[in-house]
């Protein structure tokens, strides 16, 4: 962390879930949800990478592929 930057690593999985999310939270009005300003910076950035990230995203079987992650990634009973 020599640079002042953070990395982090997540699974495909993750990141699509993760980024599913991150588009459905910044759909809302953000003031309501995170009542700090200087948080939304840091979403929007996490987004936007993942966007770029992620092929998945424009793939015609998108909600597939998304359902797919998510039953991946819950804990079993």
């Amino acid at each position: 962390m020599s640079d002042g930057q953070v990395t982090i690593k997540l699974t495909s999985d993750e990141a699509l879930v993760l980024s599913h999310w991150l588009e459905k939270l910044q759909m809302t009005d953000l003031r309501r949800v995170v009542d700090d300003p200087a948080v939304w910076a840091p979403i929007h950035r996490i987004a936007g990478t993942l966007d770029k990230a992620l092929p998945e995203l424009f793939a015609a079987d998108y909600d597939q592929r998304l359902e797919a992650a998510r039953q991946r990634l819950r804990p079993e009973d």
